[in-house]
């Protein structure tokens, strides 16, 4: 980086703009960053081939991860290899949804009472007012808690193929501004997220309910490939994987996993998704158990997936190559995506297990994590 950093119409150069880049242009950047300065350039490696086998996602991929931390993209490629040499990763979508939650505050409990009685008559006319606004979205549930005089209404919406953070956030304004019309009592305050969505952030709720795309993915995996490729066997892995569930738990951990925080952050960061959605996305479940007698039976659980192939940085000449190598552009792509990236932490989950359970863990980090 240019350490003689120059202010020039009123805006800071650095000398790190590359005018050959197709989004260099400012104007080109507008809904991406604000006081833009020049580009950040991350490291880009393939895991794969990982073979999914989804609803979505039928065939093998080689999939982008843009890191700078050394044994990463190695660890993901060989969990990847072990689930291709095992038949593929069994993927499945069981629910959808993404919500925004305003806060409402009223005088006393009587008018709470009456905004309650209202707000849950009114559910056809805020789907009618979601439509007005969005070709996409569409409002699918709403859900009210009460504390004191205070509301919180949770609005539900399924939306397209984008992430839909501000999809969500524009139609949950129209419909509140509808509220404020024509509510029998009016809020004596309100914001448009009371901080109870989950939104970017771990909680409990984003691993009991769904907020993105909930999606599990299996693997199977023989006692033949779990010696050749992951040097270990299946009771070491369940072993380890129960042992370590343990202390999850005694942590206070939210769900029960290895890193799934690595893979999405590296994903995430290749393919222009928000990167702080890794906060909820990243809460799971892992389980490892012995079948067959021999072979390992795997599978994680993401309840709070968020992708998106619209939208966002996914228009970005880089992330959207990234996303092409996955066929994953455009409109019909999402849960496409989101089945390879549920393929793509199971690899991750197998590889550090075996690792850890087979005292590698600092070997491979010593050899693939340090400069020579």
């Amino acid at each position: 980086m240019n350490k003689n950093i120059k202010l020039k119409d009123n805006k800071y150069d650095l000398g790190l703009m590359d005018f050959n880049d197709p989004a260099s242009n400012e104007n080109d950047l507008n809904g991406n960053i604000e006081n833009f300065i020049g580009w950040t350039k991350i490291p880009t490696g393939l895991a794969g081939p990982l073979l999914v086998n989804g609803q979505y996602a039928k065939g093998s991929y080689h999939v982008p991860l843009a890191t700078t931390e050394g044994a990463l993209v190695a660890s993901y490629a060989r969990g990847a290899k072990t689930i291709t040499a095992s038949g593929g990763a069994n993927c499945l979508i069981t629910a959808e949804g993404i919500q925004r939650s305003p806060l409402f505050k009223f005088a006393n409990l009587i008018e709470v009472k009456l905004f309650l009685e209202w707000i849950k008559l009114n559910f056809a006319q805020f789907q009618f007012e979601t439509h007005k606004h969005s070709k996409y979205a569409e409002l699918n549930n709403m859900k009210c808690v009460s504390e004191g005089n205070a509301v919180i209404a949770t609005f539900e919406f399924t939306t397209g193929d984008a992430a839909g953070q501000n999809m969500v956030t524009i139609c949950t304004q129209a419909i509140c501004e509808l509220i404020l019309i024509d509510s029998p009592v009016k809020p004596m305050v309100w914001y448009i997220e009371g901080n109870f969505s989950g939104d970017k952030k771990a909680t409990s709720f984003s691993l009991s309910h769904v907020r993105g795309k909930r999606v599990s993915a299996e693997v199977e995996i023989t006692k033949q490939q779990l010696a050749f490729i992951l040097k270990t066997n299946a009771k070491h892995m369940m072993d380890y994987w129960l042992d370590s569930s343990l202390a999850a738990s005694q942590s206070g951990s939210i769900g029960l996993q290895g890193h799934f925080a690595n893979g999405l952050a590296a994903l995430y960061l290749a393919t222009g998704q928000d990167v702080a959605c890794v906060a909820e996305s990243s809460i799971g479940i892992t389980r490892m158990e012995v079948i067959k007698g021999d072979a390992l039976y795997a599978s994680v659980t993401l309840p709070s997936l968020i992708v998106g192939t619209v939208g966002g940085g996914t228009w970005l000449p880089t992330q959207n190559e990234c996303l092409s190598m996955l066929d994953c552009t455009g409109e019909g792509s999402c849960k496409k995506l989101a089945e390879i990236s549920a393929a793509l932490i199971l690899g991750g989950e197998l590889s550090i297990a075996a690792a850890l359970a087979e005292g590698h863990f600092t070997k491979a980090h010593k050899v693939l994590g340090r400069k020579k």
